[in-house]
């Protein structure tokens, strides 16, 4: 709450009256000098009394203060801006017909089972309302109507794929539900075009207050999560410290003390400070320029969509509310028609609680006039609980995982509304889901992932039971009678040993499961074993490049049956903790394991490890890929060969079958033919390598014309498969041909080289939110 930011005289010297009209300020009444008031220490820091706080009334009277509009309505312009760009990015209007295949076999995972997609073309239909809404925001143009229609099917597409949740979509909803509540079409909107009235007139303070409080949420709460172990001693995102944006801190720090400093000390100071530094005026500036410098790097280092924007975007509203009239007012006299206003102050508003006088004595000469107590609406009282209430609301449900227990799975309940953000980091290890007919026993195995496009099945209780209900409804047309499903899922979080997470011995369709009582088929996280990551660390360390290693543990009764692949030599099991029985399947020979014992296990072949200690057993794989190992050694001699024909020093003629090394040393690395596989792979492998390189020095227009052009792309699909959905609900679907020609066109992308470069480069360059 910023008291400074409310007025109660405007620039004529006029008040508002209870009722909302306006009233002169009558000057025979005013003393003839007025004796300025000395504003307290608490009032000149925090923008309001002491006093402000000691009474319902004053409560009331201090949340409905007026406001200048003027930053309120620049962020409901750039928050609408960044909607419409995030429709047809982040929620998916670009490829909206690959994730609601009409007809397709699709297992989905709604927050409630009964909520499902509409038919595909009233998909579209829905996120053009969407975009409509967020359009009308951004223009301020029927306002209510906009965000009604935006935030109803914002919510609707939300609920409809819990896989999709994550912080910062749930932030959007609830900043949508907010500006459908304030009058943020007061100032630079096409509505107050339209009605004189409210055209920059005063909105209530509560619109600020409900609006940088959320923000400040946002920062501290994650700040708080951020006090997390596993965060404070580096593990969470260990992998980012090793990112090229990090390599001005690599000039001064190793890498383990840039991760443990500057990407997990750094963002946890941030997080827990940056609320309150952007509030003070002192320190604004200071927040201003690291918030910024931390959502730029945000913004590459993650695919989130707008959501480094949109906390950009958040950071003026803390700033006075009259900085727009003060910014714009530097712009050249010729603009201002296109300009946010900057002159004149904003006029009185019925929604705002103006501080009245009256004298308290007949003749006003003598006794200058005091401040009456101005009389409250309902609507002003409802404002102040509705403050009170939402923020109470938010404060409490990151921390209502209490109730919530059966989404409680290694991380607590469903990730979007926690601000855990970043916290955790999985890996995944072993994948397996075996099914069983109800009626002949007879056992199988499905592909992870099979009638499905998510991937977060596999971390959350709640969802793998929707997954294998879906499977169960599926697996009849295939001929197998009442199916039951088990899963076998083994999980890295933060580094630890790989674990299981879900019990394999219990059929997951029959399982019960419920949103106020833990699941007693999700297997606890063995935090026990949490301090064995610093010996990981040491026995990582005096490994060569070549040799990879796996921590396991398994509980007791249980056990892991394991392929080891034929490219995969010297695998050997070693025990750190526990007894453990290893049996090669082939051999039909058991061996008993204990701590600082190991074993060679065949490539080739299957083999199982029974956990048969009271505890818990911690187990690691040691193995090396000799297929790729020989093969980088190939790449080597290779690239030492090309080397010396490039310098001259290789006298000897190259066989034919290396040829194309001396061709594509000629022609920049293009295309070429080449009969040994070895070779190529290593050209192909070499000009990956120069694509990557060529895009990471680009300058910066040519990034920012890479950038546009996908984006124009990815735009297009959008807007020409939305008109074609329209069309079909209009007057039906055309002939199949006319279709298939639409769709080409509409998935027409960029040139060739371009494309095909990109889909090389995904996985190296690419960042995905965990």
């Amino acid at each position: 709450m910023e008291a400074r930011d409310a007025t109660a005289v405007n620039s004529k010297g006029a008040i508002v009256s209870n009722d909302g009209e306006e009233q002169t300020a009558n000057e025979d009444t005013a003393p003839k000098e007025d004796t300025p008031q000395t504003k307290s220490k608490m009032e000149k820091i925090f923008g309001f009394r002491k006093e402000d706080l000691t009474s319902w009334h004053s409560l009331v009277t201090l949340l409905n203060r007026p406001a200048d509009p003027a930053s309120l309505g620049i962020f409901r312009c750039l928050f609408g801006l960044l909607m419409v760009i995030d429709i047809t990015q982040e929620r998916g209007l670009s490829h909206l017909d690959f994730k609601y295949l009409d007809g397709a076999p699709v297992c989905r995972f709604p927050l409630f089972n009964v909520l499902q997609p509409l038919p595909l073309d009233w998909m579209y239909l829905v996120y053009v309302v969407m975009f409509f809404g967020a359009l009308g925001i951004m223009l301020g143009c029927f306002y209510r109507l906009s965000c009604l229609m935006f935030i109803s099917t914002y919510w609707y597409i939300f609920f409809l794929d819990k896989t999709a949740w994550n912080n910062h979509s749930y932030l959007y909803g609830l900043i949508g539900f907010q500006l459908t509540l304030m009058d943020a079409n007061r100032y630079w909107s096409i509505d107050g075009l339209r009605r004189p009235s409210i055209r920059n007139a005063h909105v209530p303070l509560w619109n600020y207050t409900v609006l940088r409080t959320q923000i400040f949420i946002v920062y501290f709460l994650a700040g708080l999560k951020k006090l997390d172990a596993d965060w404070v001693e580096g593990y969470s995102m260990s992998y980012l410290a090793h990112h090229s944006l990090f390599d001005p801190f690599k000039m001064i720090l190793p890498v383990e003390l840039v991760n443990l400093l500057v990407v997990h000390a750094g963002g946890l100071v941030l997080d827990l400070t940056a609320g309150y530094l952007l509030f003070f005026d002192a320190t604004r500036p200071y927040a201003f320029f690291f918030v910024s410098y931390f959502h730029c790097m945000n913004s590459q280092l993650f695919s989130i969509g707008m959501f480094s924007y949109t906390m950009l975007a958040t950071s003026p509203v803390f700033c006075h509310a009259d900085w727009p009239r003060r910014f714009f007012a530097r712009f050249p006299g010729f603009l201002r028609a296109v300009l946010p206003l900057t002159s004149p102050a904003p006029q009185p508003s019925a929604s705002c609680v103006y501080n009245t006088s009256q004298s308290t004595s007949s003749n006003p000469q003598e006794t200058p006039p005091v401040a009456k107590a101005p009389k409250l609406r309902l609507k002003h009282k409802l404002a102040a609980i509705f403050t009170i209430l939402y923020i109470s609301e938010q404060l409490f449900l990151p921390y209502s995982h209490f109730i919530t227990q059966g989404y409680n799975n290694w991380t607590n309940g469903l990730y979007g509304y926690s601000w855990d953000m970043m916290v955790h980091s999985r890996s995944h290890q072993h994948v397996k889901i075996t099914y069983k007919d109800g009626e002949t026993g007879e056992t199988g195995y499905l592909n992870p992932g099979v009638f499905t496009q998510s991937r977060r099945w596999k971390d959350h209780g709640d969802m793998l039971k929707q997954y294998a209900t879906c499977l169960n409804q599926f697996l009849p047309r295939y001929n197998i009678s009442e199916p039951e499903i088990y899963f076998d899922i083994w999980v890295s979080i933060n580094e630890r040993f790989q674990q299981r997470i879900f019990d394999p011995r219990v059929d997951i369709v029959k399982a019960e499961w419920s949103p106020f009582r833990p699941s007693t088929w999700l297997m606890p996280l063995l935090v026990d074993l949490s301090p064995w990551r610093t010996k990981f660390q040491e026995i990582e360390g005096s490994l060569d490049n070549q040799t990879e290693i796996v921590f396991i543990a398994d509980f007791p009764g249980l056990h892991l049956e394991n392929f080891v692949s034929e490219d995969l030599g010297n695998t050997s099991i070693s025990v750190l903790q526990g007894k453990v029985n290893v049996e090669i399947v082939e051999e039909k020979k058991n061996y008993t394991l204990q701590p600082g014992e190991q074993i060679k296990v065949p490539a080739g072949a299957y083999h199982k490890v029974y956990t048969v200690s009271e505890h818990p057993s911690c187990y690691m794989y040691i193995y090396v890929n000799t297929t790729e190992a020989a093969l980088q050694e190939n790449f080597t001699k290779l690239y030492e060969l090309q080397e010396r024909v490039r310098n001259g020093t290789e006298t000897e003629p190259l066989p034919p079958e290396l040829q194309p090394l001396i061709a594509a040393d000629g022609d920049g690395g293009a295309e070429v033919n080449a009969t040994d596989p070895i070779v190529q792979l290593f050209l192909k492998r070499q000009r990956r390598m120069k694509e990557v390189k060529k895009r990471r020095e680009a300058g910066a227009m040519e990034r920012l014309e890479r950038f546009a052009v996908k984006k124009y792309y990815t735009i297009r699909r959008g807007f020409l498969m939305t008109a074609i959905a329209i069309r079909n609900l209009a007057v039906g679907l055309p002939s199949l041909e006319q279709l298939t020609r639409e769709v080409a066109f509409a998935n027409m992308k960029e040139p060739p080289a371009e494309a095909n470069q990109d889909e090389r480069l995904r996985d190296e360059v690419g960042h995905g939110e965990l």
